[in-house]
């Protein structure tokens, strides 16, 4: 009777980030099998090591370096430490592993973007209100509909624009979901949905370039 062979399952994300140059299997994709002593020794086993990068010390520069797998190599590499196990693949078949030198940024310089990025949203977004509603002249719109409702003159601050206001701020509150640091709901904000598809994009545009460069880490 033919010998049970030992499955594993690798689950990998498309995108991981690492601090340590020396890449194990078990910092970039899940690893799961039913013999303790194989799934450690995966998990332990050295995917990638990135060489240190002495003109960006020189330079004083700190930047991630990428760097894009192909399942099919991490599979060679277990099978030559472990020739008779079965593994199966769950996750993406093509991911890319990040490495980030630089620790965090201190928390003043992140403070002065966060309030840099505020600033410039808020005069960016009052311009856009504002050009929106001198093109379909809203300030007439809601002359005509004072007059018409109240039967006289509206003046120049009226209930309109004091409501109008308060719908436009709640609005943009609900429509964001996010007040502070707390959200309306547990549905992700209309922003973290788009960043999630502009990672992936990105994602996949540096797979796809690696893989016709060449710079793929697939198998041999």
């Amino acid at each position: 009777m033919k010998e049970k062979r030992e499955i594993v399952y690798l689950k990998a994300d498309r995108n991981s980030v690492c601090h340590d140059p020396k890449i194990k299997i078990q910092d970039v994709m899940s690893v799961q099998c039913v013999d303790p002593a194989i799934c450690a020794g995966i998990k332990n086993k050295t995917l990638y090591t990135f060489k240190k990068n002495d003109d960006q010390k020189k330079e004083g520069k700190k930047k991630k370096r990428m760097e894009v797998f192909s399942m099919l190599n991490v599979i060679e590499r277990i099978q030559t430490d472990y020739p008779d196990v079965e593994i199966v693949s769950i996750g993406e078949q093509d991911f890319v592993v990040q490495l980030l030198d630089a620790p965090m940024a201190p928390k003043w310089l992140e403070t002065l973007k966060v309030v840099v990025m505020v600033v410039v949203i808020f005069l960016g977004a009052a311009f856009t209100i504002m050009a929106f509603n001198n093109d379909v002249s809203v300030g007439e719109v809601f002359d005509r509909f004072y007059q018409q409702v109240m039967g006289k003159e509206k003046p120049k601050v009226s209930e309109i624009e004091i409501f109008y206001c308060l719908g436009l701020a709640v609005g943009i509150l609900v429509f964001f979901n996010h007040i502070g640091k707390k959200k309306i709901t547990s549905d992700p904000t209309p922003i973290q949905v788009e960043m999630r598809k502009y990672e992936q994009d990105v994602d996949m545009a540096f797979i796809e370039n690696a893989g016709r460069k060449g710079h793929e880490h697939d198998v041999s």
